[in-house]
């Protein structure tokens, strides 16, 4: 075989290692479906909460107080600032990764080499300087810098930086729909409490009247009106209201303490204004369009930032299969006495190594990287589908849930008024022995119940009304 024969079945040859290092595997891939409905039951109106800041929204000062200390102190959210920074860091670390890479320092070592090698033939027949033989164990000190660099000609180390700069993105809304939650969970604990305050006055109040009634059925008892099963019928209702009270009162304790937590303090009194509450009106919500969910959202734009990172980590997979381009070089001084390693230009030396591989035989590891990276670029896909489809759900449920409470108070709310009404109309009855004791007791049971469930349902509006207001994407700004 001649030497034109050689070349040409090496130069064919590497033709045929490269091309089969760039075969890449061909994968299904999934693109994302970013159509939502025009509009929440279909009202065409852009006009949306979800876009005031939560110090617009809640006006109780008493309130913004809380979640103005909680976006300081709360623990979970300064874990995920300091989770952002380590983001941030993957983004400086990438950044760096497609530039030259120079390192300063120097080496020391000794050799012996063998004499029946061609090294140690050629020394042994070398003198070192004239009338000094090469001796057979020569120290070796080397120092300068050395220059590495990986060529980014397929740009996966520039898509793998940008990858990282999106799951930082990512990171910092997944930030901001915390930060979301978190106004909402004090808002609602902050309502959920002054309604356990407006239940304690209810049940004080009703063990007053009950207890009233208990005094008028002793007086009946003694006129030989009534027996001693309506005394004890009595009692026992004004026991039971007593033990309702040690009930709200544990509530309001760990709803307190379930604030304090929040706020990132230990338990202390919470400031509020609970003899108004009956008197607040839950607030107008204006739900926007279902496309406006897509940019106000934070959950939903962390899904789409982390399905764009995906997208860059398939395509870096993918950079694997192809060659890579490194060069590497070092200029320095090399000698083997210290006395002689700036001793220019004898001790002098350069290097400078280009190479170009790829992956050829074996390449199971690199195809299994990519087929995960799309198999998690497909997840993405999904988790950003199911992002935006919970999260209109979510709105239309908080919409019905508001519309059917007020129309719920209004019917508790005369329902109170019915049994308020009752109350005096049978104590009346009974002390003129017109009615039955039971009767008295089964108006005032209903009476305690019905206002119970009155601010009960209050309660739930305002929480309808936070929850509405979280669903729409606000509470971040």
């Amino acid at each position: 075989m001649n030497s034109k024969q050689v070349g040409s079945w090496t130069g064919s040859t590497l033709i045929a290692l490269s091309f089969a290092a760039c075969t890449v595997p061909r994968l299904v891939q999934k693109t994302e479906n970013k159509s939502v409905p025009a509009s929440f039951y279909a009202v065409q109106d852009s006009t949306n909460t979800g876009k005031l800041t939560w110090r617009q929204y809640f006006t109780d000062p008493n309130l913004t107080a809380l979640i103005d200390t909680a976006l300081y102190n709360n623990q979970d959210l300064n874990i995920t600032l300091q989770d952002i920074q380590v983001a941030n860091n993957e983004v400086l670390a990438r950044s760096g990764a497609y530039k030259p890479f120079v390192t300063l320092g120097g080496a020391a070592g000794i050799d012996k080499v063998s004499r029946y090698t061609s090294q140690g033939a050629a020394d042994a027949a070398t003198e070192i300087r004239p009338g000094v033989a090469t001796p057979d164990i020569l120290p070796n000190l080397s120092f300068g810098p050395t220059v590495s660099w990986e060529i980014d000609i397929w740009r996966k180390l520039r898509n793998a930086k940008k990858s990282a700069i999106y799951t930082y993105l990512a990171s910092v809304e997944g930030k901001n729909f915390q930060v979301t939650n978190l106004v909402a969970d004090i808002a609602n604990n902050y309502y959920s409490l002054m309604a356990y305050d407006n239940q304690l006055t209810i049940i004080k109040n009703n063990i007053v009247i009950l207890n009233n009634a208990l005094s008028i059925t002793k007086q009946e008892k003694e006129a030989a009106k009534v027996t001693e099963l309506a005394v004890r019928r009595f009692e026992a209702e004004v026991f039971k209201t007593q033990s309702l009270q040690f009930e709200i009162q544990q509530q309001i304790i760990e709803t307190e303490n379930r604030i304090n937590f929040l706020v990132g303090r230990y338990p202390q009194h919470v400031q509020r204004n609970s003899a108004r509450f009956s008197e607040l009106i839950p607030a107008k919500i204006n739900p926007g369009l279902p496309t406006q969910l897509l940019a106000n959202r934070p959950d939903i734009k962390q899904a789409e930032l982390a399905l764009q990172a995906a997208k860059l980590d398939v395509t870096v997979a993918k950079a694997n299969f192809y060659p890579s381009l490194t060069v590497s070089a070092f200029l320095g001084f090399i000698a083997y006495n210290p006395l002689y390693l700036v001793s220019a230009p004898e001790s002098l030396a350069a290097s400078l190594l280009g190479g170009l591989a790829g992956p050829v035989i074996n390449k199971n590891a690199i195809t299994a990287t990519y087929k995960s990276a799309n198999s998690r670029q497909i997840q993405a896909v999904y988790a950003y589908e199911r992002t935006v489809l919970n999260a209109y759900i979510e709105v239309l449920n908080q919409l019905s849930n508001m519309d059917n409470l007020g129309q719920k108070y209004v019917q508790k709310n005369n329902q109170v008024q019915a049994l308020t009404q009752s109350t005096g109309i049978s104590l009346k009855l009974f002390t003129s022995a017109r009615a039955d004791y039971m009767e008295v007791l089964l108006t005032q049971r209903d009476v305690l119940e019905a206002r119970m469930e009155l601010i009960d349902t209050r309660m739930q509006q305002f929480h309808a009304q936070v929850d509405t207001y979280r669903a729409l994407g606000g509470g971040w700004q």
